[in-house]
């Protein structure tokens, strides 16, 4: 049975999406919040990831051992996430506990805040951060990015820094959470096997309480910028080299040609990247991502390697980087089949349908069919990637290396 499509937008202001399908054996739901790290100040930096903890830690009617004895009774696949510019709540259950599910999370999405978890789960934070930093790509993402977008919200760092997050206060927290958390900075998604009428008439119900605030986020473009910069960190085993430039936001056409373009120049397996580099031996890692943001994206490479080859395996990244027409009608193909495949099998799921149905209203209002969306990028041809490159030509590069010191 096809899919069916469907959308209400509540009194509150949440919006509810479903997409429908009996032949499912399971169901996803999730709530998006279009929050994150670029909506905080320098005073509340890292406190969209502490509030998503603390989304588990107890509400008016339940406690935190309540909500995970129960998220275990209903034998839920459930989480949450934090990025830059969303927090989501999500799970994945049968058809029979599905009802029982949109309660939980909903009753989770008004939590306590209680002062006393706020100090015990501050202390999981700040080991948290801790950790992160003693991993060498993430400390080299973080301190690039936030230099390459600089006074942009895009930079800001998801988990906060040490100083930032002890500083964080309960009252924070709770104002934060009020002018974010609005129903009309939400959405109420669910994909799979479940019955949409009940589905919204329980929203209904069970966010009727929810106070609408008026929220937003500052959206500019971020023009690339050259730079060169070096880290170093004690104990490191290899070198990383981390490349920006700028590129598509999550809402520009080009964002299907250039994710081909980096599928075709720096994908895990068969890509320029990996025939040159890593089949050669000369690096560990080598990859390239299109990143697009809420109205701004860029493009990057990240490679690691030893020291002595960090000079050659930075110079033939580059060399790959500066020649992106340099691609045959078999490499295209390639790369087309490769996304299209990623795509079909996270589609089949319900929680890859949840992700992509929810992401995509937040990005840009629309809910696109799978098919519709394998049709995109199927037709993309030689000349879109073309006319991709003449407004991102990726010749503006910004180079970070993280070197042992």
């Amino acid at each position: 049975m096809a899919s069916s499509y469907h959308k209400k937008v509540l009194g509150n202001g949440l919006t509810v999406l479903g997409e429908t399908n009996s032949s499912n054996v399971s169901c996803a739901i999730g709530y998006f919040v279009r929050t994150g790290a670029r909506d905080e100040t320098a005073a509340e930096s890292g406190v969209s990831h502490f509030l998503e903890h603390m989304m588990f830690k107890g509400t008016p009617s339940r406690s935190a051992l309540e909500i995970n004895l129960e998220l275990g009774n209903l034998g839920a696949q459930a989480n949450a996430f934090t990025s830059e510019e969303n927090t989501v709540y999500y799970a994945s259950v049968i058809p029979e506990s599905f009802r029982a599910m949109q309660e939980l999370l909903s009753d989770m999405l008004r939590p306590s805040l209680d002062p006393g978890e706020f100090d015990m789960e501050k202390k999981v934070i700040l080991e948290e951060i801790a950790l992160y930093q003693d991993r060498p790509h993430f400390y080299l993402f973080e301190n690039a990015l936030k230099d390459y977008f600089g006074k942009h919200g895009a930079g800001n760092s998801v988990l906060g820094s040490h100083e930032s997050v002890s500083a964080i206060t309960q009252p924070q927290m709770v104002d934060y959470f009020r002018r974010r958390y609005s129903p009309s900075n939400m959405v109420l998604c669910a994909t799979g096997n479940f019955n949409w009428d009940q589905f919204v008439a329980d929203a209904e119900r069970l966010t009727a309480s929810w106070t609408d605030e008026s929220t937003s986020r500052m959206l500019l473009r971020h023009s690339g910028k050259t730079s060169n910069v070096r880290y170093q960190k004690k104990n490191l085993n290899q070198c990383h080299a981390f490349l920006v430039s700028e590129g598509p936001s999550a809402q520009d056409p080009e964002r299907y040609p250039l994710a081909i373009l980096a599928t075709i120049m720096g994908d895990s397996g068969g890509s320029r990247m990996y025939w040159e580099l890593i089949d050669r031996g000369l690096a560990e890692s080598a990859s390239v991502d299109s990143d697009e943001r809420d109205g701004c994206g860029c493009f990057t490479a990240y490679v690691s390697t030893t020291a002595d080859k960090l000079d050659e395996v930075v110079k033939i990244a580059r060399d790959i980087l500066a020649s992106p027409k340099n691609f045959s009608d078999g490499d295209l193909d390639r790369a087309k089949a490769k996304v299209v495949s990623r795509i079909v099998l996270d589609g089949e799921l319900p929680m890859g349908r949840l992700m992509a149905l929810g992401m995509e209203w937040q990005y840009r209002k629309e809910s696109t069919p799978l098919r519709a969306i394998i049709e995109r990028i199927q037709a993309i041809s030689r000349s879109d990637i073309e006319k991709a490159l003449a407004r991102f030509p990726l010749d503006t590069w910004a180079e970070y290396r993280l070197l042992p010191s």
